[in-house]
């Protein structure tokens, strides 16, 4: 009996060595023992892992300049006629630069696209100094610091036109048509939401107190362009001309607007109130609601930013009572106070320096 037990136990015992084989094999290759056969273990299906999706550039922000003194007074000036259809005015303001701030014209300018309108931009006090939010273009007009920039920015939203399908029309109660050019026209009254002045900034002492909407912040979610290679250009030559720095005109520049980008020595350049006369005097064809005042009809009915007593037409014309006697002045006439100094005298600034 015990012979018979010890020749099983002989028998089975490579059978046990496979088994113990197996087992440990399946615990480092995923074998399973069946019925005494090593059974390799699939591989665990694959895990697909769904490719991150792109991350879409930001659009590029026009850096905010900053200042440590308030802008000065917006200047009084006319504007000149609409050159053509499909122009969009885009106010004067005042930009800065190392030599301090130095005034952009305002000017007509094509839009990147139909149906895009020109939200100006501004400055606002914030954290002690003063910022510059870049202007942009859009399908509406947003939040601009509730500043008065006239001629149809009276401090929210825009009055000065409107797009009807594929093409602009202008409001001719603000804005200088001449009828005989432009026939996409209409009149409607304007009326300001802010205090009429020449204020140039948001916030700080004597800054407007606007703030955004609810509406206007819905604006600011919208696409928007930046401005467009030829403003661009505007800016830069403004910035190199130095009767535009507000230390050599007095806050009064003698190109306050022009017809076109960058056109400041071409024919319909237009002076502030008080300036010298532009280098180059315009021809003004006659037009419709010509010379408005800055702020429109409803900076006239509160009295502030009154135009000056003579047109731009009209500024040679003498008062009919005083002709004779302003007759032997007028050729006597001296420099304007804030004429800036010659050249043989002394270099003017730019702004770039």
């Amino acid at each position: 009996m015990l012979k018979s037990s010890q020749r099983l136990q002989v028998k089975l015992a490579p059978l046990a060595g496979v088994a113990l084989i197996c087992a440990a094999a399946s615990e480092l290759s995923g074998c399973v023992v069946r019925a005494g056969v090593a059974v390799p273990v699939p591989p665990p299906a694959p895990v697909y892992v769904a490719p991150a999706a792109p991350v879409a550039e930001a659009p590029a922000v026009e850096a905010e300049v900053q200042a440590s003194e308030a802008p000065p007074p917006l200047p009084v000036y006319e504007q000149p006629p609409v050159p053509g259809p499909g122009y969009i005015w885009t106010p004067g303001y005042w930009a800065w630069a190392p030599a301090g701030y130095y005034w952009v014209p305002g000017t007509w300018v094509m839009p990147p696209r139909v149906g895009f309108l020109w939200t100006p931009g501004y400055w606002g006090f914030v954290g002690g100094v003063y910022a510059f939010h870049a202007g942009y273009w859009g399908p509406h007009v947003g939040f601009y610091g509730g500043v008065n920039y006239g001629f149809g920015y009276g401090g929210v939203g825009f009055g000065g036109g409107r797009w009807v399908g594929n093409s602009f029309a202008y409001n001719q109660s603000v804005t200088n048509v001449n009828v005989t050019v432009i026939h996409n026209t209409y009149n409607e009254t304007v009326v300001n939401n802010v205090t009429v002045n020449r204020v140039s900034y948001n916030g700080g002492a004597g800054g407007t107190a606007a703030a955004p909407s609810a509406q206007e912040r819905n604006y600011a979610q919208e696409q928007h362009v930046a401005a467009t290679p030829m403003q661009r250009q505007h800016v830069q030559q403004a910035s190199a001309n130095p009767a535009l720095l507000a230390k050599n005109n007095g806050g009064r520049p003698a190109i306050a607007a022009t017809p076109h980008p960058a056109a400041f020595n071409a024919p319909g350049i237009v002076g502030a109130h008080g300036a010298n006369a532009p280098a180059v005097h315009a021809t003004t064809p006659a037009v419709a609601n010509a010379n408005k005042p800055f702020g429109g009809p409803a900076a006239q009915a509160n009295g502030a930013n009154a135009p000056h007593p003579q047109g731009a037409n009209r500024a040679a014309a003498p008062h009919p009572q005083t002709a004779k006697a302003q007759a032997p002045k007028q050729k006597a006439a001296k420099p304007h106070p804030n004429k800036p100094p010659e050249n043989g005298r002394r270099e003017p600034e730019t702004a770039l320096r």
